[in-house]
């Protein structure tokens, strides 16, 4: 069983989540927030009576702050922290990740994400596509989906997924949005990592932002639809040399219409903007027209 860890991320809820799956070898955990929800991680794991040292083995779909940003934490607590090859050295060493994002988040960056510390590199695993592991009862499988990130894993349970963030983000009963933060959004990717994901033989799909769903091929074509959207939307945009600046607000209100038209209330709206800010899309979007038209 797959149970959802609401972070409740800047006091919101159903924004940012972990997944704890109970084996008969110990408590698994597939992402762990960033640094800063994790005390609420603790209070989460505490009503499933499960300290954070009860937990040695940790699967990440991807290295962004939200996704892994406390896994130095775990590691510490004594955990082997599972991540793609491409996301390993940024966890040895965490300073260029660090400090990328600072320049972006500035004074609000303790606030948002908290601390990130490397991670000793015996207690690190590079996860190769389609490699499984077997804890206790439980067979745990990776599939590597770029697109979203360059080091993405999408994580295999039985006929379930945890999808990160390559399966978008829909909070309640709200429309499929793809989260685009730089540096390496690839829509040709993405659009492969869903092909991936179509085909595999699961029921249900796990998103970080946030629950789960069944409905899985609408929900797939929803996201496709909406990604290669909005990239259409931002391409004018990006030729025209519009500065990120005026684009923010014009995105915002396009996105807030689709979020309005779709019947998501005031809350929703914050859920939303919180697990994909729209400075950041539009940060994401304007560099994969950049590599792609100047190759």
């Amino acid at each position: 069983m797959i149970k959802i860890l609401d972070l409740n991320f800047q006091g919101v809820p159903k924004v940012l989540s972990s997944f704890l799956i109970k084996t008969e070898e110990g408590p698994i955990l597939i992402e762990t927030g960033p640094h800063s929800t994790l005390d609420n991680l603790k209070s989460a794991l505490q009503e499933e009576d499960i300290a954070l040292e009860d937990i040695k083995h940790v699967f990440l779909t991807h290295i962004h702050f939200d996704h892994a940003g406390a896994a130095w934490c775990l590691a510490e607590a004594g955990a082997k922290i599972y991540v793609h090859p491409r996301g390993y050295k940024h966890l040895v060493a965490p300073e260029r990740l660090y400090n990328s994002a600072k320049r972006i988040y500035g004074e609000e960056m303790d606030t948002l994400w908290g601390k990130m510390k490397p991670i000793p590199e015996d207690q690190l695993v590079a996860v190769e596509h389609e490699q499984f592991f077997n804890i206790g009862n439980t067979t745990i499988k990776a599939w590597h989906t770029p697109g979203h990130a360059v080091h993405h894993i999408a994580w295999q349970i039985g006929t379930s997924l945890i999808a990160g963030d390559v399966a978008g983000i829909k909070i309640e009963s709200g429309p499929v949005m793809p989260p685009c933060p730089p540096p390496d959004i690839n829509l040709e990717d993405w659009q492969g990592s869903i092909r991936l994901l179509r085909a595999l033989n699961i029921s249900k799909i796990y998103l970080s932002h946030f629950g789960c769903i069944t409905n899985l091929h609408p929900h797939l074509d929803e996201l496709e639809e909406r990604l290669f959207a909005w990239a259409d939307w931002m391409k004018p945009h990006y030729k025209k040399g519009t500065s990120p600046e005026e684009i923010v607000p014009l995105f915002q209100k396009m996105v807030a219409a689709e979020l309005k038209g779709s019947n998501v209330n005031e809350l929703g709206i914050k859920q939303y903007d919180g697990a994909n800010p729209a400075f950041m899309a539009v940060a994401g979007l304007l560099r994969y027209w950049h590599k792609k038209l100047n190759p």
